[in-house]
C-alpha cells in the first residue's frame, strides 16, 4: 500500500501516514487475539476500528486531493469499509456476551 502512494514529498506525510493507520488495524486484531479477558479483547478491537477509522479518512483524503489514481484506491478504499463493517459488528457481539455475563 504504501509503495502505491509514494509518489512525491507532497504526499510523503499522507502515505506515513496512511502505512502506519492502515497497519495498525491488523497489528491491534492480532494482539486481539491474546486478549486476557473479553473485555480486554473489546477494547483491543475498539482500537482497531478507530484506526480503521483513520485509514478511510487518509483514502478519501489522497482520492479527494486526486493525488493517487482514484480507480486503483476507490477498491482500497471499500476494502477498508467492509474491515470496517467487520469490526463493528465483532465489537457489538463482544459487548452483548459481555452484558450477558454481567
Amino acid at each position: 500500500m504504501h509503495s502505491c502512494i509514494y509518489i512525491s514529498g507532497n504526499c510523503r506525510t499522507l502515505s506515513k501516514q496512511l502505512l502506519r493507520s492502515g497497519t495498525a488495524i491488523g497489528a491491534n486484531v492480532r494482539v486481539a487475539q491474546s486478549a486476557q479477558s473479553d473485555k480486554d479483547f473489546l477494547s483491543k478491537l475498539e482500537i482497531a476500528l478507530k484506526e480503521e477509522r483513520e485509514t478511510e479518512y487518509w483514502l478519501e483524503i489522497l482520492i479527494e486531493s486526486e493525488l493517487v489514481d482514484k480507480s486503483k484506491f476507490d477498491s482500497l478504499l471499500q476494502e477498508t469499509r467492509e474491515i470496517g463493517k467487520i469490526l463493528v459488528s465483532s465489537t457489538r457481539k463482544v459487548k452483548e456476551k459481555i452484558n450477558k455475563l454481567n
